[in-house]
């Protein structure tokens, strides 16, 4: 049997105890442990904010080879296009770009209009769907987890958020999420400490960036994620399906 054939074998399950015992770990560890644990098998999922690129710094400080992926919807703003020229630069990464299917975004805006997102939410979420969500699908097709920059204090969809738990929306793969337990300032100051190349918007204003239409800055004292979807008045709804919300993480008794 050829090499190519030979059927790759299937790493070990991880249980809730070792799952638990993770989310008391460092970030440093927990991307140690899943750079050992999977290998090329495991990728960030990198929209270029804040959190991500510090996710690739720390990734790269262990590993130069890690992977990373990017979702381009065809909406970005410049300046997310600029951080990831800037980051393929400065850590000499390849940068697996994943994009929309031409023909259904053509079909979408045909039947629906170029900007759809603003009818309702029913149409920003297909929008979603067709730029981000099927371009994820085929992005972690062959992975045994993904990594990504989230983190609980982001919103109220996220608090949630494990640093290792098990991806029930795509296959039952591990999704890892290292600085879950961080706050926006350790983020930061992560980012001045090592000068890291960040998304220029987030000196204007945008905690948060995703597509160009669908982003704006936020006012003094508004929710981080106000300026996403920023039509919208459910901020439990303000996801795109990327990360569906889990539930609260069980405390244990005293």
């Amino acid at each position: 049997m050829a090499a190519s054939t030979v059927p790759r074998a299937a790493p070990a399950p991880v249980g809730q105890t070792e799952m638990q015992s993770l989310d008391r770990a460092t970030a440093e560890e927990v991307i140690r442990w899943a750079l050992q644990r999977f290998g090329q098998r495991v990728a960030l999922a990198s929209s270029f904010g804040a959190e991500d690129v510090v996710v690739i710094d720390l990734m790269t400080r262990q590993d130069p080879r890690a992977r990373v992926f990017t979702l381009d919807t065809g909406r970005l703003p410049q300046e997310t296009y600029d951080v990831m020229d800037a980051i393929r630069g400065r850590y000499g990464i390849p940068i697996e770009v994943y994009s929309p299917q031409t023909g259904a975004v053509e079909k979408m805006v045909r039947e629906h209009g170029m900007n759809l997102f603003y009818q309702s939410v029913e149409f920003r979420k297909m929008c979603c769907g067709v730029r981000k969500v099927e371009p994820l699908n085929r992005a972690l097709a062959g992975l045994d987890a993904w990594m990504t920059g989230l983190r609980r204090d982001q919103a109220v969809t996220r608090t949630g958020v494990r640093k290792v738990e098990v991806d029930g929306d795509h296959g039952g793969i591990l999704k890892i999420n290292p600085i879950a337990d961080w706050t926006s300032d350790r983020v930061w100051d992560h980012i001045r400490k090592h000068g890291i190349p960040y998304n220029r918007l987030h000196d204007r204003g945008y905690p948060s960036i995703g597509c160009a239409p669908c982003t704006r800055a936020v006012k003094p004292g508004e929710d981080p994620r106000a300026g996403r979807w920023w039509w919208e008045q459910d901020p439990t709804s303000k996801e795109c399906g990327l990360h569906t919300s889990p539930p609260a993480p069980h405390k244990e008794g005293k």
